[in-house]
């Protein structure tokens, strides 16, 4: 029993393994048995991984100071709100028109009838 387990260990580990190095085996089957005819070819030098580590160089320009972020702040919320048609924030809105008093009989307006 503890020799098929073995066995079967041994067997799975080569298969494992076998199959991480794949790419090297295709480059020695036969002409028939590997890549296709019209495959491209391998590239000479491997390609570079990029250099994730390195750092990009300093910048030529200052950051905004927190004035001047306000200040666009401000006018990108005014151009936003021309283009909505939005009243701008310093003006006051035009007043709503006042609802007619309610017919304090029947709890109409004024100028509606009522069904007799």
């Amino acid at each position: 029993m503890f020799e098929r387990t073995l066995w079967a260990a041994t067997l799975g580990l080569a298969a494992a393994l076998a199959g991480c190095s794949a790419g090297p085996l295709i480059d020695k089957l036969p002409a028939d048995m590997g890549l296709p005819a019209n495959a491209p070819a391998r590239p000479e030098t491997p390609y570079e991984y990029p250099a994730v580590h390195d750092m990009p160089p300093a910048r030529a320009s200052v950051p905004m100071t927190e004035e001047e972020q306000v200040r666009l702040e401000k006018e990108l919320a005014n151009v936003r709100d021309r283009q909505e048609g939005r009243p701008s924030p310093g003006k006051k809105a035009a007043p709503a028109a006042k609802k007619p008093p309610k017919d304090a009989e029947n709890g109409q307006p004024a100028g509606a009838k009522a069904n007799p």
